[in-house]
């Protein structure tokens, strides 16, 4: 296959990075991630469950796991701060009779204090004191975040030397800004794991959609680059990368 036309399918494919929620659906199957985290998010959050809990999904991009929890809607809450994500929230989740609110600032989240039994976070922004504020005494917050250092060689293969976008986030770092807030730390842990690409096509795709990770980057601007990532993939079937990722689970 010459040059050009690997331009031309990954311009393509730099063409259609615009995602719905959080839909990675455009890339399903040639990609793969998260297939063998030491620990499973849905069913950690699902055990904590009861019906007369209320509950609040902090960042909840399009509502998709919220709502996969069947929780009772007048026992639910949710935030979003993204645009998108804001009008498909209002257009999905308030006609339940869930409660949403647009927030884009984790240190000022428009509830009540003590208001909520259990906050949710996965892969958003938090503050550990408005979590405080907002939870009832032994009430639980539970996130899984993407972590400093999440990606880094796949950025070094296209971007090499770009900083690092959230060098603060890390189960050590997280960890003691809990404690400092006030919270008991009842989990923690932390994982590497791969992330494999089957075709370049699908890193064009996914890097443009994960602009904070990879800053400026276009098949025009590292193009070279992804030709050499073609040559990789030709020999080794895959492209591989890792993958950064902490759980925590806090009880106030």
């Amino acid at each position: 296959m010459n040059q050009e036309h690997l331009r031309d399918i990954w311009k393509r494919e730099e063409q259609a990075a615009h995602i719905h929620g959080w839909d990675f659906s455009h890339i399903h199957g040639r990609y793969e991630e998260e297939a063998d985290l030491p620990w499973n998010y849905g069913a950690l959050v699902r055990s904590r469950l009861s019906s007369g809990l209320e509950i609040m999904d902090y960042d909840t991009g399009g509502g998709e796991f919220l709502l996969s929890l069947n929780h009772p809607y007048d026992k639910t809450s949710a935030t979003e701060g993204y645009p998108p994500n804001v009008r498909l929230c209002a257009e999905t989740l308030t006609p339940l009779g869930i409660t949403f609110k647009e927030c884009g600032d984790p240190s000022s989240i428009p509830f009540e204090s003590e208001a909520f039994d259990l906050i949710l976070n996965r892969h958003g922004s938090f503050d550990a004191a408005e979590l405080f504020r907002l939870l009832r005494p032994n009430g639980t917050f539970i996130t899984e975040q993407v972590g400093a250092n999440n990606d880094r060689d796949l950025v070094e293969l296209v971007l090499p030397g770009t900083d690092r976008p959230f060098p603060h986030l890390t189960l050590e770092k997280q960890r003691g800004v809990f404690e400092v807030a006030g919270f008991q730390i009842t989990q923690a842990e932390e994982a590497y794991r791969p992330i494999i690409f089957y075709d370049v096509g699908a890193f064009v795709w996914f890097a443009r959609v994960i602009q904070w990770e990879f800053p400026g980057f276009s098949v025009d601007k590292c193009f070279e680059r992804l030709l050499n990532m073609q040559k990789m993939l030709e020999r080794d079937g895959k492209i591989e990368g890792t993958i950064h990722r902490y759980l925590i689970v806090a009880q106030k």
